[in-house]
């Protein structure tokens, strides 16, 4: 079975999910199913936590799925290491999704501050999966740091504008040792698939799926698009060629 792993976290399905966005839970919870993965991630700092029963987002998640908190809405390393810990207090695990973002517009992350919370949750015992820039540089900081693993922007999130700069993700994947995932900017299962054959060992995304005219279909068109990128892959694709090559033998032909 082609499995991976986050730290001590063992999955199969390579496509992580999110809970925002949904027009109501039982859409989410229909799509979350239909998408097959194993992973789904929550926003801490946006969870009710005076709603209980049906009206608590939680309660929708389906059985067997991996909470995976995220420290989205934090702007500085202080607001994230309180929000990790904050989920953590809740009973959702030591994996924490570390969000620090830096501008309110274009979501980018703040880099600086970034690595400073990953640090210091790191040392708190936490499995970290940062969400940061496609930038190399930052990428090995992270590694540095101890997180379990890197997790760079394919476009702004929720963009749907797909992997903008595939070479970026390449390059990154040459120079951490940590498992890659491609996260946000994904619009449609060729973007996922496209994640894959880059060589990323998984995908997330929330807002394409969510903001689908259909989110259990286009749920079902991820998981297809993830398994079929994985795929081609671990296939390995013929190089690229600027002249032909005739797909049959041009010696021994009738009539030479």
């Amino acid at each position: 079975m082609d499995g991976w792993s986050l730290g001590k976290h063992q999955f199969t399905s390579r496509l992580l999910v999110g809970t925002g966005k949904y027009r109501d839970f039982p859409t989410m919870k229909a799509a979350l199913t239909a998408s097959g993965a194993e992973v789904v991630t929550v926003a801490v700092r946006r969870l009710d936590l005076s709603k209980q029963g049906a009206e608590s987002l939680l309660s929708w998640v389906p059985e067997g799925m991996k909470l995976l908190p995220n420290t989205a809405a934090c702007f500085t390393a202080d607001e994230a290491v309180r929000t990790a810990r904050l989920g953590r207090e809740l009973d959702m695990g030591d994996l924490v999704k570390l969000e620090v973002i830096g501008d309110k517009r274009t979501l980018f992350p703040d880099v600086e501050e970034l690595v400073k919370a990953a640090r210091v949750l790191v040392k708190e015992g936490f499995t970290v999966l940062p969400y940061t820039n496609d930038d190399p540089v930052t990428a090995k900081k992270l590694e540095d740091a101890g997180c379990a693993a890197v997790m760079p922007l394919g476009a702004p999130i929720g963009s749907g504008l797909g992997i903008r700069n595939p070479y970026n993700i390449r390059i990154i994947m040459e120079t951490v040792r940590v498992p890659v995932l491609v996260d946000a900017g994904v619009g449609t299962a060729s973007d996922a698939a496209l994640a894959m054959e880059l060589g990323a060992v998984a995908v997330l995304m929330n807002t394409a799926i969510a903001e689908a005219k259909d989110p259990v279909m286009m749920a079902e068109a991820m998981r297809d698009g993830v398994a079929g990128g994985r795929k081609s892959f671990l296939a390995g694709r013929i190089p690229m060629k600027l002249h032909a090559a005739a797909s049959s033998p041009m010696s021994g032909l009738i009539g030479t």
